[in-house]
C-alpha cells in the first residue's frame, strides 16, 4: 500500500467520521431542548413531534435520489454539497421567528442530511479493502454515538446557560470544518456509474408517496390521516412499479429481489430503528416533565446509552470482519427488546437504577447491532452500487425514525389530543408512553427473526450468492 492510499484513507475516514458525529449530536442536542421550544412557540406534544419527524422526512425523501445521484456525479461533490445545505438549514433554525419557520428550517437541514448520510459510508467503503472495512465502519459508528452521547449533555448545558438557539450556534463551525476538510484534504472522486441516466420519475414517487405515507401516518384515525396514507401507500405502489421498468433506476430493486443477504440487513435495519428511534426523544420528555429535571441533568441521564453504544460499535465492527454479522447482529436485536420492555414499566416513582438499566441494555444491543449490520450490507454489493447501498442503510434508518415517530404522535394524538404536555395530563402522557414502549418492544423482538433469516456471507466477506 502506497503513502497515498494510507493518506487518503486516513482523510476519508476523518471527514466520514466528522460528518458522522455532526448530524446526530445537533439532533440528540436538540432533543433536550424540545421542552424549551415547545413553551416558546406554544406548540402541542403533536406539533413538538413534527420538530424531528420534519428533518427525517425531508432526510428520507431525498436519501435514495441522492445516493443514486452521488453514483452517477460523483459521491464527494454529493457530500461537499450537502455539509453546505446541513450548515444552511442550522443557521435558518437558529433565527426562526416561528415554530412553523423553525420546523421547515429543520426540513432544509433534512436535505443536507440526505446528501450526507448517501455519500459519506460510500467514501469510506469506496476506500477501504473488504478485510478492513469493519473496523472503518466501526469507528465511523462509534463517532454517531459519541454525537449522541456528548449531545444531550453540551445541549441541556447550552440550553441552561444561553438558551436552546445556541444549540444550533455551534453546529455551524463544525460544518464549516467539515466542508474545509473534505474541500481541501479529500483528493479524489467516485463515481463509478457515471454516465448512466438518472430516474427523476421514480425520484418523484419516492418523495411523495413518503410525504403522503408519513403526513397521513401522524393524522391517523381522522379521514384525512386515511385518505393521506391510502395515498401514499399508493405512490410507493407506482414507485415500485417505474423502478421495475426504468433502464436507469434510481433504486435498483434487483437488489432486494437477487440479494438476500442485503435485503434481510435492509429489513433487520428499519425494524431496528423503528423500535428505537423515538426513545431519547420518549426518555427526555419522561425525565423533564414527570421527574422534574432540568435539561442538563436529563441529558446526564440520557448518555448512558449512546456511551455504551461508542465503546462497543469498534468492537463489534472488528469482530464482523471476522465473524458472521447476523450472530452478532442478532445478539443486539435481543437486548434491544429487554431494554424497551423494562421501558413499559416507568411511572412517577420508577427509580433511576431501572432507567439507566434500560439505557445500558439500549446502547448494548445497538453497539452490538449497528456496526455488523452495516458491514454486512456494504459488502453484499457491486463498487458502482455503493453510494445506491449506503443510502438504503440511510433510508432504513431514517425510514424507521419517521414510523417511531409516527407512532409516538399516534399514540400522543389518540391519548392526549391536541393538548400540550401539563401537570393535569401527566396521567395520559404516563399511559401513552407505556403503550409506545409496549409496541417497541414487541416490533424489536420480530425483527431478530428478520436478522437471523439474512444467511451467511461467503468466505471472502462478501454475500454468499455474489453482488447484485
Amino acid at each position: 500500500m502506497t503513502e497515498h492510499d494510507r493518506s487518503l484513507r486516513r482523510t476519508a475516514l476523518l471527514v466520514s467520521t466528522m460528518a458522522s458525529f455532526l448530524t446526530p449530536f445537533m439532533a440528540s442536542a436538540l432533543n433536550v431542548a424540545m421542552p424549551v421550544v415547545a413553551k416558546e412557540f406554544s406548540l402541542s406534544a403533536v406539533a413538538l413531534g413534527w420538530v424531528p419527524t420534519a428533518y427525517m422526512l425531508a432526510a428520507a425523501m431525498f436519501l435514495v435520489p441522492f445516493g443514486r445521484l452521488a453514483d452517477i456525479v460523483g459521491r464527494k461533490r454529493v457530500f461537499v454539497s450537502g455539509v453546505a445545505v446541513f450548515g444552511l438549514g442550522s443557521l435558518l433554525s437558529a433565527l426562526a421567528p416561528t415554530g412553523h419557520f423553525f420546523i421547515a428550517s429543520r426540513a432544509v437541514q433534512g436535505v443536507g442530511g440526505a446528501m450526507v448520510f448517501g455519500t459519506g459510508m460510500a467514501i469510506l467503503t469506496s476506500v477501504f479493502p473488504a478485510r478492513e472495512r469493519g473496523r472503518a465502519i466501526g469507528i465511523n459508528t462509534a463517532a454517531v454515538y459519541v454525537g449522541l452521547s456528548s449531545g444531550p449533555v453540551v445541549g441541556g448545558f447550552l440550553t441552561h446557560s444561553f438558551g436552546w438557539r445556541s444549540v444550533l450556534w455551534v453546529t455551524l463551525p463544525m460544518a464549516l470544518a467539515v466542508f474545509l476538510v473534505t474541500s481541501l484534504k479529500l483528493k479524489g472522486e467516485w463515481a463509478e456509474a457515471r454516465g448512466e441516466g438518472f430516474d427523476w420519475r421514480g425520484s418523484l414517487a419516492y418523495g411523495l408517496g413518503l410525504v403522503c405515507l408519513m403526513s397521513g401516518f401522524s393524522r391517523l384515525p381522522s379521514l384525512l390521516g386515511l385518505s393521506l396514507t391510502a395515498a401514499g401507500l399508493a405512490a410507493l405502489s407506482g414507485f415500485v412499479l417505474i423502478e421495475i421498468r426504468a433502464p436507469s433506476p434510481v433504486f435498483d430493486l434487483r437488489l432486494f429481489r437477487n440479494n438476500r443477504i442485503f435485503a434481510f440487513s435492509n429489513l433487520a435495519a428499519l425494524i431496528n430503528y423503528s423500535a428505537t428511534s423515538a426513545v431519547s426523544f420518549l426518555v427526555s420528555l419522561y425525565l423533564q416533565y414527570i421527574k422534574g429535571l432540568p435539561p442538563q441533568k436529563a441529558g446526564l441521564v440520557l448518555i448512558a446509552q449512546p456511551v455504551v453504544m461508542a465503546v462497543c460499535s469498534p468492537f463489534a465492527g472488528r469482530l464482523s470482519d471476522k465473524v458472521e454479522p447476523r450472530a452478532l447482529a442478532s445478539l443486539g436485536m435481543g437486548f434491544t427488546s429487554l431494554g424497551l420492555a423494562l421501558f413499559i414499566f416507568l411511572g412517577p416513582g420508577t427509580p433511576f437504577p431501572v432507567i439507566y438499566g434500560g439505557l445500558l441494555l439500549l446502547g448494548l444491543g445497538f453497539g452490538l447491532f449497528s456496526s455488523p449490520n452495516m458491514n454486512a450490507i456494504m459488502g453484499s454489493v457491486e463498487r458502482r452500487h455503493y453510494g445506491l447501498a449506503s443510502a438504503s442503510v440511510g433510508t432504513m434508518r431514517l425510514a424507521g425514525g419517521m414510523l417511531s415517530a409516527g407512532v409516538t404522535m399516534m399514540i400522543f394524538a389518540l391519548f392526549m389530543g391536541r393538548a400540550p404536555i401539563e401537570p393535569s395530563v401527566y396521567p395520559l402522557f404516563l399511559k401513552g408512553l407505556r403503550a409506545a414502549f409496549t409496541l417497541f418492544a414487541l416490533i424489536c423482538a420480530g425483527g431478530i427473526f428478520a436478522s437471523l433469516a439474512r444467511g451467511d456471507r461467503g468466505p471472502s466477506g462478501d454475500a454468499g450468492g455474489g453482488p447484485a
